[in-house]
């Protein structure tokens, strides 16, 4: 109950401080981007039951002759690394949280293709709401291997307290000042997880 009332005072303060900044992204990503402004996808929540989430638009909807989208590289424009660099693309993400469907930290809800791919450890990240920050993102973020970011997941869930989210808070702030870890080694944002290697 306490995270739960953590979440939503944090939250709701957090969209009345920056509602400017909400504005000035919404209407840069219309200007560049075109409509819709908001990236809206399917993504499994606590006990992997499905939710929408919701982020602003980072990439165009170009398409190869046979219509299908081009690789992430190709569609994420100079807008797009900015609000990824900066976690602004996440700040919707907010309406979540109040909505009961994600937390402040917690693990990064995934795709639902993942889901029957996961070892029965790793499916345990899903015993938490997710978060829009968590253990994993402020221990090497996307720089990380899928079985190093599972396995924090994991040591999360088992560790959650107030005191441990207040400097995950923290320590997310300060990585997302310095821009480290959006991006995996050798890719524009993160490559599909396959399965785990154990």
């Amino acid at each position: 109950m306490a995270k739960r009332a953590f979440d939503i005072v944090v939250a709701a303060v957090i969209l009345v401080v920056l509602s400017p900044v909400l504005a000035i992204v919404a209407i840069a990503v219309r200007v560049t981007m075109g409509a819709p402004v908001l990236f809206r996808q399917v993504r499994p929540g606590r006990h992997g039951r499905p939710f929408t989430l919701v982020k602003f638009r980072t990439m165009t909807d170009v398409r190869d002759r046979d219509g299908q989208p081009l690789a992430d590289a190709a569609r994420l424009t100079a807008l797009g690394r900015f609000l990824r660099r900066t976690s602004l693309d996440e700040l919707p993400e907010l309406g979540n949280v109040l909505a009961g469907e994600m937390s402040l930290v917690g693990p990064r809800p995934l795709l639902m293709e993942y889901l029957p791919l996961y070892s029965a450890e790793q499916r345990r990240r899903h015993e938490v709401r997710p978060g829009i920050t968590g253990w994993a993102q402020v221990n090497g973020r996307n720089a990380l291997t899928w079985d190093e970011k599972l396995t924090l997941d994991v040591w999360y869930v088992d560790h959650q307290s107030l005191r441990l989210d207040c400097s995950i808070i923290g320590r997310t702030v300060r990585q997302v000042v310095g821009g480290h870890g959006v991006s995996a080694p050798g890719h524009e944002t993160m490559e599909p997880f396959r399965g785990s290697a154990q």
